[in-house]
């Protein structure tokens, strides 16, 4: 199912077999990526996410379902009710929403979280799966930017060439499972523990690309990123690795700009991308700022 296909979410949504007598069916807010619907029929609430693969993306359905099963083997993400075609059916989680000032004052705990990801997910996880090079990303959002033509093509080979220094800078990488996505929006507090939701993107990664995500999408300091360090390695970081970690930051924010400026181009969804694109623009020059006065001192 293509995001073409998805003029009527909701008769998809009926035809799953799950369901216990007649259902009622709400949008969920919040998405930018999936269109997302709570369902309730007699028994219970359920999510469920309405989207095809999104090639330009990257994202891949049989990965996002075949994640999402994993992570809530281990206890990480909510429970897999079914999955269809261009639909993936969640249990609901009674909860609250993170922003970045709660991950920030939830710091360890978020980590631990994506620590568990990394290390207890593989165990679970069946079939082919895929990885996620920020890197190959962002030069392959660079082609397709310039396939469609985009409004900043100027900007474009600038871009690429520091994001070729950041590549440069991280250099080998150990690999872990990784979620890939670390938005304050994808945490959930039930009131008794943490879940880590929204699996899009998820896949073979270095372990530094959800820590620098985890950072620079929830307004880490320099001594949450210290301490995040520390606790993950179980060792203070030396300077290659505050370096390599301030790389990372540097990558997954012009990923994420990227991202919206080919979303500009592809996406059908009502959000406004043009100004997401200039936030994490802005975003990345003074992360890349950072970065050049960080190699001076």
């Amino acid at each position: 199912m293509s995001q073409s296909d998805q003029a009527s979410p909701e008769d998809a949504i009926h035809r799953l077999l799950l369901w216990q007598g007649p259902i009622e069916i709400r949008p969920l807010s919040g998405g930018i990526t999936n269109r997302n619907y709570v369902v309730k029929d007699r028994a219970r609430r359920a999510v469920v996410r309405v989207g095809g693969d999104i090639p330009v993306h990257g994202i891949m359905r049989f990965n996002e379902h075949a994640a999402s099963i994993a992570a809530a083997a281990a206890g990480i993400s909510p429970q897999v009710l079914a999955t269809a075609p261009g639909l993936l059916v969640l249990e609901f989680i009674e909860g609250q929403t993170f922003d970045a000032a709660m991950v920030r004052a939830r710091r360890d705990d978020c980590l631990d979280l994506v620590a568990r990801t990394h290390r207890e997910i593989p165990q679970h996880l069946r079939g082919p799966v895929l990885s996620f090079n920020v890197f190959h990303v962002v030069r392959d959002y660079g082609h397709t930017l310039r396939d469609g033509g985009h409004r900043l093509l100027g900007e474009l080979p600038a871009l690429l060439h520091k994001a070729a220094m950041l590549e440069a800078a991280v250099g080998a990488i150990e690999l872990v499972f990784g979620h890939n996505d670390l938005l304050a929006a994808n945490f959930i507090d039930d009131g008794r523990r943490l879940w880590l939701v929204d699996w899009d993107y998820a896949g073979f990664n270095t372990p530094l690309f959800d820590l620098g995500g985890l950072s620079s999408n929830n307004g880490f300091s320099a001594a949450d990123d210290e301490a995040m360090l520390t606790r993950y390695f179980a060792r203070p970081p030396g300077d290659d690795l505050r370096r390599r970690l301030r790389a990372v930051q540097c990558a997954s924010l012009l990923r994420e700009a990227m991202w919206s400026m080919v979303s500009e181009l592809h996406s059908t969804l009502a959000f406004d991308y043009v100004a997401y694109t200039a936030e994490n623009l802005a975003r990345f020059n003074a992360a890349w700022g950072s970065f050049t006065e960080m190699d001076k001192s």
